[in-house]
Formats: C-alpha cells, sequence, structure tokens
C-alpha cells in the first residue's frame, strides 16, 4: 500500500513523478515499465552539469518507485555519432582533432591515446564517474543503434513523413539555412563527414535518399547507420524508438523540446514527460561549457568535499540558475551536514522533503554532525594545521569522547578542509591592521575570554562575545564588530561563528591568536 505522505508531498523528484504516472499509467503499465533517458553530447569531456542531469532523473526515479510497482529503466545515450564541429579548449594534442573535424566522434582517433575513438574515450569518461556515484543505468551508444538497425525502423517512419517534419522545422530557421535543411545527415563515402546538405531526391520505397557533395551525386540508404539524424529531429526519433517516458533538459533546450515533441506526434507517438532545469554558471555568470571547461569539474568537487554534498547542490532550487566554481562548496557541505541532522528528528512528512531523501534514497547515515565544515576551515587556518591529526586535537578539546571510527563523514571533511584551505583560502588571505576602536575591543575580547569558566556551550560563548561588541558598536553596527574579527584575526571578509570556534580552538590558543593579530606588522 502506498503511503500517502508521497502522494502528498511538495518535494520537486515527488511533484514530477506524480505528473509522468498521472499521463502515462496506462501505457506503463502496457509496456510494463517507466523509462528514464539523459542525452550526453560526447564532443567534450563529461563535466557536472552531465552528473547534475543524471543524478536529477535518479532522484525522480526513486519518487516513482514510492508510488508506484511499475519497474523503470534509466538511459543514459551518447549522441556519439555526432560529428566533430570545433576542438574542445581544454583538450590537449589538438591536431589530432584538427584533422578530423566533421567525422563522427567515434571516428574520430583518440587524441589521449587510450581508446579506439575520441567518443569512445568521452564515453568511458562518462561511465566511470557515473559508477563512481553508484547511479543505476544503462549505457546507450548513438553509433551502435544506427549502425545496428535498432533505429531503422523509426527512420523509414520518418523518411515517410518527411514534409510533415520539414514542415515544423523550416519556419524555425533563417532563410539560408532553409536551403540546405534536411533531417538526415549522411555520412559521406569519400570523406566520412557527417553531411549537412539538401536532399534532392528521397525513395520512400527503397529508404533511400539522393544528395550532392563536392559536386558529385551520392544514393544511399538511411538505414544501417549510413546517416543520422539533426538532433531536434533525432531526439524525437529516440523518443519514439526507444518508448521513452521521461526526460529533462537544460532550459535553453526547451525551444528544441517544442519542436521535437511536435514530431514525436507526426510519428505517432505520446511524447514523454518532461522537466527543464536552469543552467550552471562559472563565477563570471557564463554558462559552463564542456569545450571550453568552465566552472568546476567534477574532480575538483570530490577532492574537497563529498559526493552526497554535490548531489544536494544539484537536489536544490533546479529551476533556478546556479553558480557552480569553489566558492559555493563550503555552504554545500555545511548545509548538507546541518540537513542530515535535522533528518532523524523529522517527521516523515517533512524528511520527504529535507534533501538528505532524496540524496540517500530515504535512508540517510546517522552520524551526528560534530564541527561545520565552515569551522573546520578557520581552524586549519587559524593552527597553520596540514596534518589531520592537529585538527583532531582541537575536536577533541571541545568533544573527548568523539570516537574516530564513528565519524567516517568527519574523517573524510577533515581531509577535504586542508585541501580547500590550501588551494582556494590561503592565497586570497589579506590581514589588516586593527583601528583603535577594534584594538579596545578585541583586547576586551581577550579578558572576557579568559574569565570564561569552564564547560561554557557554543552559544554562552557567542553571547559574550556579542556582549563585548555592544560596547563598542551601536546595535545596527555589531555586523561591523564581527566583519573587524574576521578581516584581522582571520585575513577574510567572512568567517567562523565565534562561539563555536572558541570551544574548539581552545581560549588560551583564541586568545594568543587575537593578540598576535594586534601585533602584526
Amino acid at each position: 500500500m502506498i503511503d500517502n505522505e508521497y502522494l502528498d508531498s511538495k518535494a520537486w523528484p515527488f511533484v514530477e513523478a506524480r505528473e509522468l504516472l498521472k499521463k502515462r499509467q496506462k501505457l506503463l503499465e502496457k509496456k510494463g515499465y517507466a523509462l528514464f533517458q539523459t542525452g550526453y553530447g560526447p564532443s567534450g569531456l563529461p563535466h557536472i552539469g552531465t552528473f547534475g542531469e543524471v543524478c536529477r532523473t535518479t532522484m525522480v526515479i526513486q519518487a516513482f518507485k514510492k508510488i508506484s510497482d511499475i519497474p523503470t529503466k534509466l538511459f543514459t545515450f551518447s549522441d556519439d555519432m555526432d560529428g566533430l564541429r570545433k576542438v574542445p579548449e581544454n583538450i590537449s594534442n589538438k591536431e589530432v582533432l584538427e584533422k578530423n573535424l566533421h567525422k563522427p566522434l567515434t571516428s574520430v582517433p583518440d587524441p589521449f591515446g587510450k581508446f579506439n575513438s575520441f567518443g569512445e574515450h568521452n564515453n568511458e569518461m562518462l561511465k566511470s564517474f557515473l559508477d563512481q556515484f553508484g547511479f543505476s543505468y544503462e549505457f546507450k551508444s548513438s553509433t551502435v543503434l544506427y549502425k545496428s538497425g535498432v533505429f531503422d525502423e523509426t527512420l523509414k517512419l520518418i523518411l515517410s513523413n518527411y514534409d510533415k517534419i520539414m514542415n515544423i522545422i523550416l519556419p524555425t530557421l533563417g532563410p539560408e539555412r532553409r536551403k540546405s535543411y534536411s533531417p538526415f545527415l549522411p555520412i559521406c563515402p569519400e570523406t566520412g563527414h557527417v553531411l549537412e546538405v539538401a536532399i534532392l531526391e528521397k525513395n520512400i520505397a527503397s529508404h533511400e535518399i539522393v544528395y550532392e557533395s563536392n559536386g558529385k551525386k551520392f544514393s544511399t540508404p538511411i538505414t544501417g547507420g549510413n546517416c543520422k539524424l539533426q538532433w531536434k529531429v533525432d531526439w524525437a526519433m529516440r523518443w519514439h524508438a526507444l518508448e521513452v517516458d521521461f526526460e529533462m533538459y537544460g532550459k535553453d533546450l526547451i525551444p528544441s523540446a517544442e519542436l521535437s515533441y511536435e514530431i514525436c506526434k507526426v510519428l505517432g507517438h505520446k511524447p514523454p514527460s518532461g522537466f527543464y532545469y536552469e543552467l550552471f554558471l562559472d563565477e563570471k555568470g557564463e554558462k559552463i561549457s564542456k569545450s571550453k571547461g568552465n566552472g568546476i569539474s567534477i574532480e575538483d568537487w570530490l577532492k574537497y568535499a563529498s559526493p552526497e554534498s554535490l548531489a544536494l547542490y544539484m537536489y536544490q532550487n533546479p529551476q533556478r540558475a546556479k553558480k557552480l566554481y569553489p566558492q559555493v562548496i563550503p555552504k554545500a557541505v555545511d548545509e548538507y551536514l546541518s540537513f542530515l541532522d535535522k533528518f532523524s528528528e523529522q517527521p516523515m512528512k517533512e524528511q520527504l522533503g529535507n534533501p538528505v531523501w532524496h540524496v540517500h534514497d530515504g535512508n540517510p547515515p546517522q552520524e551526528k554532525n560534530v564541527i561545520t565544515f565552515g569551522v573546520l576551515l578557520n581552524l586549519v587556518s587559524a593552527s597553520n594545521a596540514d596534518n589531520e591529526e592537529v585538527l583532531w586535537k582541537f575536536i577533541k578539546n571541545f568533544k573527548s569522547d568523539v570516537n574516530r571510527t564513528e565519524h567516517p563523514i568527519l574523517e573524510k571533511l577533515i581531509k577535504n578542509a586542508i585541501s580547500y584551505f590550501n588551494d582556494h583560502v590561503k592565497i586570497h588571505k589579506k590581514y589588516r591592521s586593527a583601528n583603535e576602536l577594534e584594538k579596545k575591543a578585541l583586547l576586551e575580547l581577550t579578558q572576557e575570554i579568559q574569565k570564561m569558566p569552564e564547560g561554557l556551550s557554543p552559544e554562552e560563548m557567542q553571547t559574550i562575545v556579542f556582549t563585548v561588541g555592544k560596547n563598542y558598536y551601536a546595535k545596527e553596527e555589531l555586523r561591523n564588530w564581527f566583519k573587524a574579527i574576521y578581516e584581522v584575526v582571520f585575513g577574510d571578509e567572512q568567517g567562523p561563528r565565534m562561539g563555536s570556534f572558541i570551544c574548539f580552538f581552545g581560549k588560551q590558543e583564541t586568545i594568543d591568536l587575537i593578540n598576535n593579530s594586534l601585533n602584526r606588522k
């Protein structure tokens, strides 16, 4: 029996799962399963946006399984028969690619020298990092499916409906593009290039097309991998041939999706349920691109944070544009830890709205948070710690009963904090000297820390820090007090919650840190 909490949850994966079931239940029951699909264009190395699409689709699948007994499948489709249009900026041995422009990606030699082709290399990179995150999926290669004949019947159907499809696409194109546009892209038998040429003749009975290239006429079958499709038509063809029920896509592809929906209807197939997500941006606000290699890579994120924190970042506000660069990581990590802490105390309705339910498929770890990533970074900074043992010492100062073996999340967090500090915090530190008012306030703070009795909680210590600030700053200017602490003592515009920091770093150590900051030349 399905729990009503699942049917009422406002978490977006449940909203999408219910919508899918509502629209396609009879189709799904007849077919015997629900097919979810994600797409990947292997013209560049896989990037974090590709991960995001698989991660978010998996979250919808998890929700779907809670509201239906219909089995599910996930196809991760690689459009690896597409022609290489340009050389990615972040690739070595570019001359290998430059010599093979316009050929299918699976016919372009691998510039890394590891696989049979550039397309295969990028496909393997994709599968490798999806496997690293434990996703359950079936990989599908465009080249394999075209050449093996899986798409042949749908290709014939497209040829039969050629004029109807052209009537859908042509109004969206400029005058010049209309002259050469065709849904079919033949593979030239002489150059091996994927050609964008007008079709001169079409023979529906023999499933052949005639086109001209370099002054010569060619006749070729549309089946068996001799042609591929322009991608908007290819998208619709895939939905029909594979019977796709759900697919996500970036906001920039909404117009393309609308065209593909219309083509899918022409082919006699109900288009899949769709869900658009906003784009990821780099620190400059520019769209993350496979070819540019801007933004942050999967490898970078995992150097500094857990895969779970990345999944949480993907879960939150998928239809809002978000920046993806190293400086977003600490906040993402601490939000993950905060949501994890709350989960066990929440009723089921609230748990379903808690991102960690979706990150962990309803079964998050039970480990309680001991320290935030932000405070850890400041401990590394204040102590110049370059090894984990120093940080464990500070943690045990505050919480002596912490057992390392019972805190695998914290163990990894400490390693991450050292790496992140060294790569992204240390180089940006800019200490400034305190003015006379700030000196007086900081000296008074050292005196109050000295007086603190043993056993004070972080909240009680924080109140004392606030009280000192009130002696020197008006209520509406108290933020300047903390800004002064951060800039003078930590060399940053932002810093830790001071009560928590003092608890972990130690009272005398904090006093020494402040005094050293005041004496810094």
